[in-house]
């Protein structure tokens, strides 16, 4: 609780900071953009300029409104189901990922706009918003794990250097990530200085992206990636971001509303710039905050640079995420995670209560909308006596 405390107490909590803190924070979520952001060009196609610049705009949008971390990422479910489908050959096409984000955007505006997220976030009992905010937790470490698996011996010193740093004000420890992640990079593949050497500016500007949808995009893009995708977002871009938030900067709270309205702003504008579906998440701000973010400066830092990349650098974007190597930014993903699951240990006094968290946890590791609905329905049943312990 006094490290909790120590979040928000210092200095003026209603304005953004832009000191170095925040620029270690602004790095937090790497480990869920970068690969993201790679598989949507390497398989979909995607042009990074729209997509980059998308998430750019968002993150300074939201950094602005909320003044505390508030992350803005990939949507997972659909970008693993673009990727993975594009790469079989099935009709996944750029059009369709641009729909998917403009059927969310609708979707989550809608939520927000009646107030029904408000309500339907009213009906889910704490112990299972805690127990979704757990097992994402433990989701985030297994996929570092899977991303350190790659290079133990790298992956070892990042961690080292990592947890040696990690309470340093004066030297912090993302930073020091970056530069010895790129350093081992440089090493590894030393083609890979002159490539960076070769990258020069460019200057372009986005188009419209939904020149070219058609109707197998429409399709597509709404039954075969947007709808999968609601109850994960729900899990994890309102309960569980809410809960995040509100528990470390309780003088800025948020509100499912606001969450949801924010989310359809930023897709429903992205997806007309070229920007893939995006969503707040409670792991991309543990992963801002366990690296020194405090304010919603470290967001506009990150949207800043997306920018400055897609307007002049879209084209070397590849060559340039190539100085992330893989088992850092899952070393980054690994302690985001810790701090997640961490921070979610406040566990009921009640044993159905406590069961209920960890079912839901277990769940919501593979599917938070499953854990979501399984730790409701178990809950309930305990309560009323229909299950007993």
């Amino acid at each position: 609780m006094a490290k909790d405390s120590a979040l928000h107490a210092a200095g003026n909590p209603c304005a953004n900071r832009y000191d170095r803190a925040e620029w270690a924070g602004a790095f937090g979520d790497l480990g869920t953009l970068v690969p993201f952001v790679l598989a949507y060009i390497a398989t979909v196609r995607v042009d990074p300029l729209g997509m980059l610049l998308a998430f750019g705009g968002a993150m300074i949008g939201t950094g602005l409104y909320y003044r505390t971390p508030v992350p803005v990422q990939p949507m997972k479910a659909i970008g693993a189901t673009a990727a993975t489908q594009a790469a079989q050959a099935l009709t996944i096409t750029p059009q369709a990922v641009f729909v998917s984000g403009l059927a969310t955007g609708v979707f989550w505006l809608a939520l927000g706009a009646t107030g029904l997220a408000q309500r339907v976030s009213s009906l889910v009992p704490r112990p299972v918003a805690i127990g979704i905010v757990l097992g994402l937790g433990f989701a985030f470490m297994l996929g570092g794990l899977r991303m350190m698996a790659g290079a133990w011996g790298l992956a070892a010193v990042s961690l080292a250097l990592a947890l040696l740093l990690l309470s340093n004000r004066t030297v912090p420890a993302m930073l020091v990530l970056l530069v010895f992640g790129a350093a081992a990079a440089l090493v590894a593949e030393p083609s890979l200085m002159h490539q960076l050497a070769a990258v020069r500016p460019e200057f372009r500007l986005p188009s419209f992206a939904l020149a070219g949808v058609t109707w197998p995009d429409l399709v597509a893009g709404v039954a075969f990636l947007a709808i999968p995708q609601l109850p994960l977002t729900f899990g994890n871009a309102i309960l569980a971001l809410k809960e995040e938030n509100n528990r470390l900067f309780p003088d800025r709270r948020v509100s499912e509303r606001a969450l949801s309205l924010s989310t359809g702003v930023i897709n429903l504008a992205g997806s007309m710039i070229g920007g893939v579906p995006m969503c707040h998440g409670a792991g991309g701000m543990a992963g801002h905050t366990r690296f020194g973010a405090r304010t919603g400066g470290a967001v506009v830092i990150l949207g800043a640079i997306l920018c400055v990349v897609a307007l002049f650098f879209s084209g070397s974007v590849t060559t340039l995420l190539r100085i992330f190597p893989a088992p850092v930014l899952g070393v980054v993903l690994f302690l985001t995670g810790a701090q997640l699951a961490l921070g979610s240990c406040d566990f009921s006094k009640r044993k159905d209560e406590r069961f209920a968290t960890l079912v839901t946890a277990g769940c919501s590791v593979w599917n938070v909308g499953l854990g979501f609905a399984l730790g409701w329905l178990l809950l309930v049943a305990l309560r009323r006596g229909y299950v007993k312990l």
